[in-house]
């Protein structure tokens, strides 16, 4: 049985896309099997996994639509062991098309309950807000992964984001957890850098991963080249960090590799 993360935070330029691209990568070389799920209609999460967001006919809107099964929307990726369910630009016009349909924020997890059994991890990569989207992958999971800047408005919108997973738990999803906050684009050489890392874990104690990620160049080529960090370049020091991040997930979830 799989467990359902969503990847989410309303400020964009986060590190949300990037920590779900080169997470799903990083358990895949540990040997779990993985399915990322691409719901964010700016579709980044699938083209760092090299599919062509132009050529996808069947991916997340579809599913969400309920015009084909799971199953039909599901590719092949690059990464070993990482499957992805993909998305388009069209995936923007779903928050209009599902408003008036009855139990709108229950489609995505309608759609992926039968996938539980055939992966160890569905990781959702959400839309940069607080609309339809977010709220169907909040009320699909497990638990949710929260990525926080290192930097001045690191914690601008935060107190937003929870009082959202507050109502989705009291309404939707009463077994939604908070999987842990995450420190990403992380400058050991600015002291901004390190007050943001002592407030958020003054504030959030043992929420935070103990693992924080570094600005890295290579993770900023990684994209451009189709291919998660561990791909692109398995000696740099932003692989490293999703390394221990994915072996701290397992250790979390008692899991062993």
């Amino acid at each position: 049985m799989s467990k359902i993360i969503a990847i989410a935070n309303q400020k964009g330029g986060v590190g949300k896309t990037t920590t779900t691209v080169n997470l799903a990568a990083s358990l895949g070389v540990l040997e779990k099997k993985v399915l990322l799920i691409d719901a964010d209609p700016q579709a980044n999460a699938t083209s760092g996994l090299g599919i062509e967001v132009d050529l996808v006919s069947r991916g997340s809107y579809q599913l969400l639509e309920h015009t084909c099964s799971a199953e039909e929307t599901i590719v092949s990726t690059n990464s070993p062991n990482v499957d992805l369910i993909p998305a388009h630009i069209d995936l923007v016009a779903i928050e209009i098309e599902l408003v008036d349909k009855d139990d709108r924020e229950y489609m995505l997890r309608r759609a992926v309950e039968g996938l539980r059994e055939q992966y160890d991890y569905i990781l959702i990569d959400c839309a940069p807000s607080l609309g339809l989207l977010t709220l169907n992958a909040l009320t699909a999971a497990d638990s949710v992964i929260i990525p926080i800047q290192c930097e001045y408005f690191a914690l601008e919108g935060l107190g937003k984001l929870l009082n959202t997973i507050k109502s989705v738990q009291r309404i939707h999803n009463p077994d939604l957890d908070i999987e842990g906050m995450l420190l990403t684009m992380y400058d050991s050489r600015l002291r901004l850098s390190n007050q943001v890392v002592e407030e958020v874990k003054k504030h959030f104690g043992d929420m935070v991963f103990e693992t924080i990620i570094q600005r890295n160049v290579r993770l900023g080529e990684a994209p451009s080249y189709g291919e998660s960090i561990i791909k692109y370049d398995a000696s740099s020091k932003g692989a490293a960090n999703y390394l221990n991040m994915a072996h701290e997930l397992l250790q979390k979830n008692r899991q062993t590799v």
